[in-house]
Formats: structure tokens, C-alpha cells, sequence
């Protein structure tokens, strides 16, 4: 079982990625990520690597996401290792008002490294989907996740 401090010390790191995307750094948002990070977008770019990562964001915040901010929301945290965590969670970019529903769905491995801090070795980002979603819940109603059953 983790120490609470472990749950505190990965949900900053990813307070501290939304702070970075929210003031445009992408030198802040890349030090959260381990050197040989691997990171998967909604539209299927995987990339790798810490400058990878940095570099693509460098872009992004003077391009197509110039002047975005982002919402993240935990839904859970797991401990498979003392020094390993997966954080399952949703988030969206937005302009403007904070999207109520958000509309992706991300996984985050974290890892604890050799000087103890705490970085993303691997994220991954899916859009949803929701009218597809509500079709397959339909037709095959075994398909509803037990959490939204519930």
C-alpha cells in the first residue's frame, strides 16, 4: 500500500503539468517527464523522449494551442510497485470556461526516479466518443464500464 505522501507527490507532478500548459512552458512541462518518456496524442503521434516531448509542446503553444489551458481530473491512482504509479484520469483543453464534461480520457505512468522525484515515463490521451459510446451501451449493454453501472 502507498504512503499518502507517495498519492500527494504524483498528484502535484500533474498539478504542476497543468500549471506549465497553462503559462505556455514548454521547458517546465518537459522536466516533468522522464528522459526517455514516451508520449501518445489523441490523433495517434507517439512521441519519444523527453526533447521530443518538449520540443512538439514548444510548437503547439505558439500554434494550434496557443492560449489553451487544460483540465485534468484523477479518477484513480494505483500502485503496482513502491515506484511506480498509473493514474487514470479525464481532461480536455479549453478557451475560455472549463468544459464541464471532459472529453479525454489519458493514462499516466509515473515513475520514482533514482533522486526521488516522481516523473511521467508514458502518457497516453484518447478522445471519447460519447455518441459511440451510447450506441455500443445500447446494443450491448455488457459494454457499461461497472464504475458507471454503479
Amino acid at each position: 500500500m502507498p504512503a499518502s505522501h507517495d498519492t500527494a507527490a504524483v498528484t502535484a507532478v500533474l498539478e504542476a503539468l497543468v500549471a506549465a500548459w497553462n503559462e505556455h512552458d514548454a521547458d517546465a512541462y518537459g522536466r516533468l517527464f522522464t528522459e526517455d518518456a514516451t508520449y501518445a496524442t489523441y490523433v495517434g503521434t507517439l512521441y519519444q523522449g523527453r526533447r521530443d516531448i518538449t520540443e512538439s509542446h514548444r510548437v503547439l503553444f505558439t500554434g494550434f494551442l496557443k492560449d489553451t489551458r487544460l483540465a485534468d481530473e484523477v479518477v484513480g491512482i494505483r500502485f503496482p510497485g513502491p515506484d511506480t504509479a498509473v493514474v487514470s484520469g479525464r481532461g480536455d483543453t479549453y478557451k475560455g470556461r472549463r468544459p464541464r464534461r471532459l472529453g479525454k480520457v489519458q493514462t499516466y505512468t509515473l515513475v520514482r526516479e533514482a533522486d526521488g522525484t516522481w516523473r511521467i515515463a508514458a502518457f497516453h490521451n484518447t478522445r471519447r466518443k460519447p455518441l459511440m459510446e451510447a450506441v455500443s451501451f445500447r446494443f450491448a449493454p455488457g459494454l457499461v464500464p461497472a464504475a458507471d453501472r454503479a
